[in-house]
C-alpha cells in the first residue's frame, strides 16, 4: 500500500534518477573523500592495521546497507533513516532521529569541504612551489582553508539551486579512474620492492594494538557512508523496489573494492624503506596519500592523488547536501521542521528553501569545527548511532508487518540487524569516549534539537501526525497499536449512524470497535420473566449488530450490567483503554450536561459526541464544516476524525473562523493565516478551502453555513483541566438543523 508522503513524491518530485544515477550518489559520497580525508588519522591511530579497521567497517556497512535495502525497497520515500522511523516510532521520537540524521549528513558535508579546502590550499602550494617561488605560509592557514571550504559549499549550492540530483557525476567518473591508475600503479611497483622490506613495511601490523584498531574503526567509519544518501532521496528513485537495493550494495562494494587495495599498496610501495606508514602518517596526516602515492608514481602519482582528492570532495560535498536538503524537506512535510522549508519550485522540483537552510547551517557550522579529523569524528558518531536506529526500525518493521509487498527481504532475520546494530552502537559508544569534542557537539546538537521541537515543532507536528495515522492505517500498525472505539448504544434509531461512524474512526484491519450494551440493574423482576430493561438492551445490540452486519462491518458486542450506565461506560472505556469513545445524543435540550461533563472528566481517551436526525448517515456526507477559534485544543482529536472521514469518504472541508466585528484588518488577516495553516495541518487528504467572516453571534454563524453542508464538527472547551461544554458550542449545536459532532480531545 502507497502512503500519503510516497503518493505527494510521485505527484510533486516525480521519480528522475535510475540505477546509474542512484549508483553515482552513493558512489559519490563514498569513495575518495573519506579515505583521503581519513587515510592519515586511520595510519596514525593504527599502523598498517587500518587495512583491517576498514575491511571490518567494510562489513558493518554491507550489513547495514541489506537493511537499509530492506527499508528503503518497504517505504521508497525521501528521508531515508528518518523515513523509516516515523513508520514505526512516535512522532517525537522520528523528530530526534530526523534531527540527527540531517545533522550527520550536514557534518559529513563539513568534512568534505575542509577536506575540499586542505587539499585545494596544498594543490596551490605545489603549483606555487613548481613554479619556482616559495609559497607564503598563509596559504595553508586555517582561515584560507575554510574560505575555500565556503566557496565550494556556495558553488554546489547554487548548483543545486538549479538542477535535481546528487552525486556530481563527472567529478565522481573522474576520480574513480584516478584511483584505479593509483592502484594499478601500486600493485605494478609491488614486485620490485624485495619481501623482506614489504615485511618490514606491515611490521608491526597492529601497531597500537586493539584499542588503536577500533578507534581507528570508529575515527573512519564515515568514509563508507554514503549508501544511505540513496535512501534519503528514494522518493526520487524509479523502479525504487529494483533500483534502490541494487544501488546501495553496488555504491559499496565498488567502495571497498577501490579501498582496500588502495591501502594496502600505501602501506608498502608508498613509504620509503625503513619507515613505516604510521610515521608518515603522523608528520602529514592529511597529505599521506598524496606523499605515499609519490613514493612510487613519482610527482605523477602526487598530482594524480590531488586531481582525485579535489573531485572526491566535491562530490561527497554534493552528495550530501543533496541528501541532506531532502530529509529536511521530508521532515518540513511533517511539520517537524518550519512549513517554509516544504516550499518546492515546481518548475524543478526543487525544495529550494531546504537546500538554502542546509547549505547555511553547513556554512555556520564549518566555522565552528576546527579540523577534518574532529569533523570525521562526529560524523562517524552520528551516522553509527542513526544506523543503530535503523536495524532496530528494521526488526519493528518485520514483526509488525508493513510496507509494500514487493520489498527486499533481508535474509538470516534479526540475526544480520542484531548484530550489526550491535556493532554500530557498541562503536559509537567508543567514540563518544575516546573523542569526547565529538560527544558533546552531538549532544548540544540533540539539545538544541529537543528545544526547538518542545518549543516551536511540537504542536503541530503531533497534529499533522495524528492526521496522517487517520489517512494510513499502516502508520498504526507498524507503531504496534490497535486502537479500539468505544460505543455505548442506547436507543435502536441511532445504532446505525454511530456503527458506520464508528467503524470510519477505527483504522481498517488495524482498529477495533467495541460496542457496549448497558443493562440497568432492576429493582424488582420475575424469574420466569426477563426484566425489561434486558429485552430492551438486547433489542438495541441486536438493531446495532444489524446495521454492522448490512454494511459487512464486524464490531465485538460487549453487555453489562449495572446500577450507574454513565459509571460504566466510564469503567469499560478503562477498563479497555480505549482511544476514542463514541456517544449518540439525542434531543440536545434535554440532554444532562452535567452528566456528559462528569463522564468526559473520567474517561481519557478523545470522545465524539453525534447528534443527527434520524434518517442521517455517514455515507450521504459531501461537505464537513469545522468552525475553529484560532485555538489549537482540540486539533489533535480534530485531525483523527478529519483524517478518518477523509480516508473514508473525500469529503470537501470548509474550515470556518469567525471574529468579532471590531476585530482590525490587520488582526483579521494574521487570524485567517493562522486559522489556514490550521486546516493545512489538520485537513491533510481532503480538499480544504477557509472561510473567515467578522460576526458577533458566533452561534447563528456557523447555524447559517451548516445550512449548505452534511456535517458539522464543533470543539469542546476545557476548564481548568475539565472537559466542559461552552455555551457558544451548545448554541451552535442546537441552532443547527443538520449532523452535529462535538469532539474533545484526551
Amino acid at each position: 500500500m502507497q502512503g500519503a508522503s510516497e503518493r505527494l513524491d510521485d505527484q510533486i518530485e516525480g521519480r528522475s534518477i535510475g540505477l546509474t544515477g542512484a549508483t553515482l550518489i552513493g558512489v559519490g559520497a563514498i569513495v575518495g573523500g573519506g579515505i583521503l580525508a581519513l587515510a592519515g588519522v586511520a595510519f596514525a591511530t593504527a599502523g598498517p592495521s587500518a587495512l583491517v579497521a576498514f575491511a571490518a567497517n567494510g562489513v558493518i556497512a554491507l550489513l547495514t546497507a541489506l537493511v537499509f535495502a530492506e527499508l528503503a525497497t518497504s517505504f521508497p520515500e525521501s528521508g531515508g533513516t528518518y523515513t523509516f522511523a516515523k513508520k514505526v516510532l512516535s512522532v517525537e521520537a522520528a523528530f530526534i532521529v530526523g534531527w540527527v540524521v540531517w545533522f550527520a549528513s550536514i557534518v559529513a558535508a563539513v568534512l568534505y569541504a575542509l577536506g575540499f579546502g586542505s587539499f585545494a590550499a596544498l594543490t596551490v602550494e605545489a603549483l606555487w612551489q613548481a613554479t619556482g617561488g616559495a609559497a607564503p605560509a598563509w596559504l595553508r592557514s586555517g582561515l584560507v582553508e575554510s574560505l575555500l571550504a565556503l566557496a565550494a559549499t556556495g558553488l554546489y549550492t547554487a548548483g543545486l539551486l538549479r538542477k535535481s540530483g546528487g552525486g556530481g557525476q563527472w567529478e565522481t567518473i573522474g576520480k574513480v579512474v584516478v584511483f584505479v591508475v593509483l592502484i594499478a600503479g601500486g600493485l605494478w611497483a609491488l614486485p620490485q620492492r624485495p619481501m623482506t622490506v614489504l615485511r618490514d613495511d606491515l611490521d608491526p601490523f597492529f601497531a597500537f594494538g586493539a584499542l588503536g584498531l577500533v578507534q581507528a574503526m570508529g575515527y573512519t567509519f564515515i568514509a563508507l557512508q554514503g549508501f544511505d544518501l540513496i535512501a534519503a532521496v528514494g522518493g526520487e528513485v524509479r523502479s525504487p523496489t529494483k533500483t534502490l537495493p541494487r544501488a546501495m550494495i553496488a555504491s559499496l562494494v565498488i567502495a571497498l573494492l577501490i579501498y582496500l587495495p588502495l591501502l594496502f599498496v600505501l602501506s608498502t610501495v608508498g613509504t620509503p624503506a625503513g619507515v613505516d606508514i604510521a610515521a608518515v602518517a603522523a608528520s602529514d596526516p592529511e597529505a599521506v596519500v598524496a606523499i605515499a602515492a609519490e613514493q612510487y608514481l613519482g610527482r605523477t602519482g602526487f598530482w594524480l592523488v590531488l586531481v582525485a582528492a579535489l573531485l572526491s570532495m566535491l562530490s561527497a560535498l554534493q552528495a550530501n547536501l543533496f541528501a541532506a536538503s531532502r530529509i529536511a524537506l521530508a521532515m518540513a512535510r511533517d511539520r517537524n521542521l518550519p512549513g517554509r522549508l516544504r516550499t518546492l519550485d515546481l518548475r524543478r522540483g526543487i525544495p529550494t528553501a531546504a537546500v538554502w537552510t542546509t547549505s547555511v547551517t553547513t556554512a555556520l557550522i564549518l566555522l565552528v569545527v576546527p579540523d577534518v579529523a574532529a569533523a570525521g569524528a562526529v560524523s562517524s558518531l552520528i551516522f553509527l548511532l542513526s544506523f543503530a536506529l535503523a536495524h532496530w526500525t528494521s526488526i519493528l518493521v518485520r514483526r509488525r508487518g508493513g510496507g509494500r509487498a514487493d520489498a527486499v527481504r533481508l535474509p538470516l532475520f534479526p540475526l544480520i540487524p542484531g548484530v550489526a546494530g550491535l556493532a554500530c552502537l557498541g562503536l559509537a559508544m567508543f567514540q563518544g569516549v575516546a573523542v569526547p569534542a565529538a560527544g558533546v557537539l552531538g549532544g548540544v546538537w540533540l539539545a538544541l534539537g529537543f528545544g526547538l521541537y518542545m518549543v516551536v515543532f511540537s504542536r503541530r507536528a503531533r497534529v499533522a501526525d495524528a492526521a496522517a495515522e487517520a489517512l494510513d492505517p499502516q502508520l498504526v500498525r507498524l507503531r504496534g497499536r490497535s486502537p479500539l472505539v468505544l460505543v455505548p448504544i442506547a436507543r435502536p434509531s441511532s445504532a446505525e449512524a454511530l456503527v458506520t461512524v464508528a467503524h470510519a474512526l477505527a483504522p481498517p484491519h488495524v482498529g477495533r470497535v467495541l460496542l457496549l450494551s448497558v443493562v440497568e440493574t432492576p429493582t424488582t423482576w420475575r424469574p420466569d420473566e426477563p426484566p425489561p430493561q434486558l429485552l430492551f438492551a438486547q433489542q438495541v445490540l441486536g438493531e446495532a449488530l444489524t446495521a454492522s452486519f448490512a454494511a459487512s462491518l464486524e464490531p465485538q458486542a460487549l453487555t453489562t450490567v449495572a446500577r450507574e450506565p454513565w459509571q460504566e461506560i466510564a469503567r469499560v472505556a478503562s477498563l479497555y483503554r480505549c482511544e476514542s469513545l463514541l456517544l449518540g445524543v439525542g434531543d440536545l435540550e434535554s440532554v444532562s450536561v452535567s452528566e456528559l461533563e462528569h463522564l468526559m472528566s473520567e474517561v481519557e481517551s478523545d470522545i465524539v459526541l453525534l447528534h443527527a436526525p434520524a434518517a442521517w448517515t455517514l455515507a450521504t456526507v459531501r461537505r464537513v464544516l469545522v468552525p475553529v477559534g484560532g485555538r489549537r485544543d482540540q486539533s489533535g482529536a480534530r485531525a483523527r476524525l478529519v483524517g478518518s472521514l477523509c480516508r473514508a469518504l473525500t469529503p470537501e472541508l470548509v474550515y470556518l473562523g469567525l471574529v468579532p466585528t471590531t476585530t482590525g484588518a490587520e488582526a483579521q488577516r494574521q487570524f485567517e493565516r493562522e486559522v489556514t495553516m490550521l486546516a493545512d495541518d489538520e485537513g491533510a487528504g481532503g480538499a480544504v478551502h477557509v472561510v473567515v467572516e467578522a460576526r458577533d453571534d458566533v452561534a447563528e454563524a456557523v447555524a447559517e453555513q451548516a445550512a449548505e453542508v452534511d456535517l458539522v464538527i464543533l470543539g469542546l472547551s476545557r476548564l481548568g483541566g475539565r472537559r466542559v461544554f461552552s455555551k457558544v458550542a451548545m448554541a451552535a449545536a442546537r441552532r443547527t438543523r443538520g449532523a452535529v459532532m462535538l469532539i474533545s480531545a484526551a
